[in-house]
């Protein structure tokens, strides 16, 4: 399979999907909401990509609570955002939720929780998406909401390292540039939870550690910095590479992020011609990258406990401790 994950463009796959995954299997797919219309609906849908998806090819879902969320009601519970949290209670029960409602539909694998700190002054694209402004609670509430995933059997995905919270432009839209010299209380989250199975960049230039490239894309950033200043070995995904803040074609892009130290390109657009381009141009997932995700799901299955999501809900929304 290849070394990426990719979106697809609606709520089943085309023929041209089917055939381009048959040629050139992606290591997973991820779903956004042009993909998800009813459960009925999400679930005839992944039961095409487990038909067509290699064995260890994950299902990803962006799903960390508030404006952040795929599956919404009225057919899914909503959750709150990242801020309303508070205590590691809270934040544990509502990993447990998210996680229990994914892997009812279908998802192995959630892209939370952001370990970027809420810093004022800063772009609104993470705002209540942090946990916090403090690096010690963000850790302790981003490790208590990545438990709580795992709780529920899927794996989750710390992002975005190695931090995103000072940013001043949305990175959808632009480059971010954190011109901050000191970043270690950035480190911090993401260094105390570097034994997370997955991580995600973030498309931000840090001057102070390469005055060129954005994390994604700098060898420096993901070898020296979050592999082992951060100390992270799991599996190491790029943010979206259809993201503005990177320029260039998005199969050049995901080469290039490969090269740099990260596991699997991500490409969430839905468009065929540079999907297939992309999956074209990457390599086969080699042996270090096949471990780490079998070591991520292993962890995942084991961590995995017997929970009721409306009790979880239920329970979440009346703890104030």
């Amino acid at each position: 399979m290849k070394a990426a994950i990719v979106g697809i463009s609606g709520p089943s796959l085309t023929p041209g999907e089917l055939a381009l995954f048959r040629a050139s299997p992606p290591a997973g797919v991820i779903l956004f909401a042009r993909n998800v219309e009813s459960p009925g609906q999400l679930s005839l849908l992944m039961a095409e990509l487990r038909g067509v998806l290699p064995a260890g090819a994950v299902t990803m879902v962006d799903q960390e609570g508030g404006r952040v969320a795929r599956l919404r009601p009225p057919h899914w519970i909503a959750h709150p955002p990242g801020r309303a949290l508070g205590t590691v209670r809270r934040a544990w029960l509502s990993g447990a939720a998210i996680g229990v409602q994914c892997a009812a539909a279908g998802f192995d694998t959630v892209a939370a929780p952001v370990l970027d700190l809420s810093v004022p002054g800063a772009h609104d694209v993470i705002g209540d998406r942090a946990l916090a402004e403090d690096p010690e609670d963000v850790a302790r509430l981003g490790r208590a909401f990545a438990e709580g995933l795992l709780a529920a059997g899927v794996m989750p995905v710390g992002k975005h390292a190695p931090g995103h919270g000072r940013a001043r432009v949305d990175s959808h839209l632009s480059l971010p540039v954190v011109e901050a010299n000191d970043l270690e209380a950035d480190f911090l989250p993401f260094a105390r939870n570097a034994d997370l199975p997955w991580m995600m960049t973030a498309h931000i230039v840090y001057p102070a550690l390469d005055p060129h490239l954005p994390a994604t894309l700098s060898p420096f950033v993901i070898g020296e910095i979050v592999r082992r200043r951060i100390g992270f070995q799991g599996v190491l995904v790029t943010d979206d590479l259809a993201m503005k803040a990177l320029a260039g074609e998005p199969a050049g892009l995901a080469v290039q992020a490969l090269a740099a130290g990260c596991d699997l390109a991500l490409y969430c657009s839905g468009e065929f011609a540079p999907t297939e381009a992309l999956l074209a141009r990457c390599p086969d997932v080699g042996g270090p990258t096949r471990e780490r995700m079998a070591a991520a799901r292993t962890k995942a299955e084991r961590a995995r406990l017997d929970l009721n999501l409306e009790d979880l809900a239920r329970e979440r929304d009346r703890s104030t401790v």
